[in-house]
């Protein structure tokens, strides 16, 4: 069996820390939106540019030190790190916490699922 080279790293700074982060899920939203108008052929015919919004789901491993206020974060910085050469970094800045939960599992670690939304998305 082959190895599978990593991609990347994530890491999300709170407070000058590190949390290790398990997933990252990113979905932007245009901002576009639909304009139906009252027209003989019944359908829309144009759309209206609007404010693009990022949203992040992540997994984060609880540290043990259990000192963070999940559902307080505000300012947060999350890094997409890659490990192959000439990729380029991405970095969500400004990120707050929209929804918290929490995951546990038998054989692991418990697990913090945040739902965060981000200011800035910048490719370096």
């Amino acid at each position: 069996m082959a190895l599978n080279e990593v991609l990347g790293i994530i890491v999300m700074t709170v407070d000058g820390k590190d949390v290790e982060i398990e997933s990252l899920d990113v979905t932007k939203k245009t901002g576009r939106k639909l304009v139906k108008t009252m027209n003989k052929s019944l359908r829309a015919k144009n759309f209206v540019k609007g404010i693009q919004e990022i949203d992040l789901k992540i997994t984060a491993v609880i540290p043990a030190t259990g000192d963070i206020d999940w559902g307080a974060l505000e300012g947060v910085k999350i890094t997409v790190k890659p490990v192959t050469a000439g990729a380029k970094t991405t970095t969500y800045q400004d990120c707050f916490t929209i929804e918290v939960g929490r995951k546990y599992t038998v054989e692991g670690e418990a697990k913090q699922d945040l739902t965060m939304g981000s200011l800035r998305e910048v490719s370096e």
